[in-house]
């Protein structure tokens, strides 16, 4: 049901029709580099394939999703091929903030000799997401959500025109059934159509020729996104990651991360939440993985997508196969809860005395310098008089915080035995 022209296209009025600016555009034939930026479903992809026929261009069209430099130095040389034979080329690079900013710079050249006229589609600010020197050289162009009436005519094409749609099974529509798929819906037509057809067949098995509402709820659970990065199952989906990790499954915890990746998450936000695991659920017990998770992140905004999968992928496994202890993190909350009763003054041994006037207050007085001491360990306290002395950090019996438990149990005894 995809639009085969402009005159096609439901929505968006305030860039299609006479004197608007899109039409105006594919009818001059001199199309800009431009950035689509719009909510899902809203016609950007609709839009590209258009502009670039109505403007006699060839189209060719990346994912910043699946696609790398080596897939841009293809259409790059295409488009060199297509230039000498007469053809100008639009490149449609679907969710172009995918990109980081290495793999925008290498096509920014291309663009500003006019080799191709970019046509970049986003969900995501452009402002954030888009280069500088790219977005100076582009026109932004927004897309609104469909209306619910635009989406009725949207659903009673597709229900009504034979071949294309579903004219031919005969199916009618009631005026629930309508007001729920549009609720449903959300503005996105892509979503919208999925549920129609789904709903299409659950009728036709059930032997009816009505859609119900019934039916597009039931459609609506199975065509619901697997995952909604501003849903409830982007959270689901991110806490069965985390889970599986913690539970030193590698194998459940890939798929996760899979799950998220396929979908469309940002793989820097797969990554931060991988710094913040290494700390909080392995801490300790294998130090390196701190040092694997920054790596990891690192990794991830040099290379981007798709080959920055295969570092994601390494540092979950190390993640979830390393030994695990949140002993640093519940020695944390253990110590913020004695933090937020109050700003004890700071005990005057431990106070630094730059000045005299300080050293005559008694800043600093009878400190003793731990490492004039035998094993560098003195019985001199380091918590205010009012808290007293406070054990929060018990390191487990799992991986490099057996040896971190040996030496600290030492040194506590040494603090409280008379030592220095």
């Amino acid at each position: 049901m995809r639009p085969e022209n402009l005159d096609e296209v439901v929505g968006q009025e305030h860039l299609l029709g006479p004197g608007k600016l899109l039409t105006e555009m594919a009818a001059a034939k001199r199309l800009p580099s431009m950035i689509l930026w719009g909510p899902p479903g809203a016609g950007k992809t609709t839009l590209a394939i258009l502009l670039a026929q109505q403007s006699g261009a060839e189209f060719r069209r990346l994912s910043a999703v699946s696609s790398g430099i080596s897939d841009l130095r293809e259409v790059i040389a295409d488009a060199r091929a297509d230039l000498d034979a007469g053809k100008r080329t639009v490149l449609f690079i679907d969710e172009i903030h995918r990109w980081n900013r290495a793999q925008q710079d290498a096509f920014l050249p291309h663009v500003e000799s006019g080799l191709i006229t970019l046509i970049g589609a986003t969900t995501e600010n452009p402002s954030f997401e888009v280069i500088a020197p790219l977005l100076s050289r582009a026109r932004v162009v927004v897309l609104n959500p469909l209306t619910d009436d635009a989406l009725r005519t949207i659903v009673m094409r597709a229900l009504t025109t034979p071949v294309r749609g579903l004219g031919q099974r005969h199916l009618s529509l009631t005026d629930a059934a309508m007001n729920e798929l549009v609720q449903f819906s959300g503005g996105d037509a892509r979503r919208a159509l999925n549920t129609l057809e789904t709903a299409a067949e659950l009728t036709k098995r059930g032997g009816g020729n009505s859609i119900s509402p019934e039916s597009v709820r039931e459609a609506a659970q199975h065509k619901a996104l697997l995952y909604d990065r501003a849903g409830e199952e982007h959270y689901n989906v991110i806490s069965a990651f985390i889970k599986s990790m913690r539970g030193s499954d590698p194998d459940a915890a890939l798929y996760w991360m899979m799950r998220m990746v396929e979908a469309g998450e940002d793989p820097l936000f797969i990554a931060r939440r991988m710094v913040i695991f290494a700390s909080e659920d392995v801490g300790n017990a294998d130090p390196r993985a701190l040092q694997v998770a920054i790596a990891v992140k690192d990794a991830v905004d040099f290379v981007g997508l798709p080959e920055g999968v295969i570092p994601l992928a390494q540092g979950v496994t190390y993640l979830a196969s390393a030994p695990k202890s949140n002993a640093s993190y519940l020695a944390m909350n253990k110590a913020r809860e004695d933090a937020q009763r109050g700003a004890s003054p700071v005990p005057l041994h431990l106070r630094n005395a730059p000045t005299g006037l300080m050293k005559g207050l008694g800043y600093g007085k009878d400190y003793r310098y731990p490492h004039d001491y035998e094993g560098a360990i003195t019985n001199q306290g380091y918590f205010p008089e009012e808290i007293g002395e406070q054990v929060y950090y018990q390191p487990n019996d799992r991986g490099y915080e057996i040896r971190i438990r040996e030496w600290l149990a030492r040194a506590r005894a040494a603090r409280s035995g008379g030592k220095g």
